[in-house]
């Protein structure tokens, strides 16, 4: 497939089939890793990570001092129980 390359304000960008990002298993708005190896562009899925964080990672990096406690969310606004 050729594709040309454009120029969109002060940016550049290439359009996409759809077909080829479906063939690439990727859709509109998925995050793409690109390189380039030997003069040649390579466009890859990032890896992905559900919502861009590791759970293990972000518990590991809670102090080992850390106490929890109440949280005060203020008075009734409508028909809440308390």
């Amino acid at each position: 497939m050729l594709a040309k390359i454009q120029k969109w304000g002060n940016s550049q960008g290439l359009r996409i089939s759809k077909n080829l990002l479906s063939d690439a298993q990727l859709d509109v708005g998925d995050e793409v890793d690109i390189s380039v190896k030997e003069g040649v562009m390579v466009v890859a899925p990032a890896k992905r990570i559900r919502g861009r964080h590791n759970l293990k990672d972000l518990v590991a990096r809670i102090p080992k001092s850390y106490q929890r406690g109440e949280v005060d969310w203020g008075e009734k606004v409508g028909k809440e129980v308390w």
